[in-house]
């Protein structure tokens, strides 16, 4: 997989052959927390949705997870995340279908239902 850094906001994973790279279109831009966060979502959204697609015999050679997010303030924090699939061989029948799987991912999930976080300091 590649994920291209499209923004300070957004990125784009499609499938490569090789290991994971993260590609940025400039060297001036950096791979942020706010990118690692995106870039979990468009992982797990995109392994759900080709282990779907390999039960129904479907290509997914050709997809493409866009993910964007915006900031909220009081406090700073990533305060909406929009996920777009690009699959442009994708039946329009089974575009629901596809909106429903991705559903299904844990990273998704874990953003609908929050986790509660504990933060400590280790002793000495």
């Amino acid at each position: 997989m590649k994920i291209l850094l499209t923004g300070a906001e957004s990125l784009l994973l499609e499938p490569s052959v090789g290991q994971l790279t993260i590609e940025a279109p400039s060297t001036d831009m950096s791979y942020s927390p706010f990118h690692m966060l995106g870039s979990s979502l468009a992982t797990c959204t995109f392994s759900v949705l080709q282990s779907w697609a390999t039960n129904k015999n479907l290509s997914v050679d050709d997809l493409r997870v866009d993910v964007s997010w915006s900031f909220a303030d009081k406090p700073h924090r990533v305060g909406a995340i929009k996920v777009k699939l690009e699959w442009p061989s994708l039946a329009p029948d089974l575009r629901d279908r596809a909106i429903r799987v991705a559903h299904l991912c844990g990273v998704h999930n874990t953003f609908t239902h929050p986790p509660e976080i504990a933060v400590e300091v280790a002793p000495a």
